[in-house]
């Protein structure tokens, strides 16, 4: 099965020019044939094609199939890496596994400042549609770092670091069925001022092991560690 993703599908039920130079140049569909396609938030369209326009394909909704949101929903909050490249990694590879939102943090030791959210989220796009997911990944602006940790949020609240003090494994430390965020520093890690403030702010700190990881893999280990952990509980 291909996924098309058009976002304003139960209101405006067509292709756009992308989708459908793809549909009908590349696929070689025609008038009649069905589609799947998703809107990005937990919707399966099965559809017929009504009309074939290079720049355009009207479609005839058939049924439409909802995906609940998962309990446990899991955001990500990091500091991206000098290397885009790497975070374009992560972007897809997270979007694959299951993540219901990434965050770029500026930091204080942030190697960059800025992200293009733009290309990001085309990366979400394809890997949601590649890896049939319904739920498009949230990828807000890049935000500064206290500013973020004072925001509320439903759920269990974590830093992992790796200065000295007492912090527990992630895999004995998230509850399942909980969303969960994580925050997960550059590579220079968070300053120690920085994890005070988030502690002030609720968040308990954690290890993701003894090995020390690259930021993007230690975003990953983290997301993979709830997965496994609500896996094994049956949720």
């Amino acid at each position: 099965m291909f996924l098309f993703y058009v976002p304003d599908m139960a209101v405006r039920p067509q292709l756009p020019e992308a989708e459908a130079q793809h549909c009908l140049k590349v696929l070689r569909m025609q008038t009649g044939d069905i589609v799947h396609v998703t809107d990005g938030k937990g919707n399966l369209y099965k559809a017929a094609l009504l009309e074939t326009h290079p720049k355009h394909c009207r479609l005839d909704v058939l049924e439409t199939i909802p995906h609940p949101a998962r309990k446990g929903q899991i955001t990500v909050a990091l500091a991206p890496t000098k290397n885009m490249g790497r975070m374009e990694w992560l972007a897809e590879k997270a979007t694959e596994t299951g993540i219901d939102a990434i965050v770029f943090l500026d930091c204080r030791f942030s190697e960059r400042k800025a992200v293009q959210t733009a290309r990001i989220n085309k990366i979400l796009i394809s890997a949601m549609k590649q890896s049939l997911k319904f739920r498009l990944p949230q990828l807000p602006e890049m935000t500064g770092f206290r500013q973020f940790i004072a925001r509320s949020f439903e759920g269990q609240k974590f830093i992992a670091h790796c200065h000295p003090g007492q912090k527990h494994l992630l895999s004995k430390t998230y509850r399942p069925g909980e969303n969960a965020l994580v925050l997960i520093g550059p590579e220079g890690d968070f300053s120690e001022e920085e994890v005070e403030s988030a502690v002030q702010q609720g968040f308990v700190p954690v290890s993701l092991g003894e090995s020390r990881l690259r930021t993007e893999t230690a975003a990953l280990a983290a997301l993979q560690t709830v997965h496994i952990i609500n896996q094994l509980s049956g949720i």
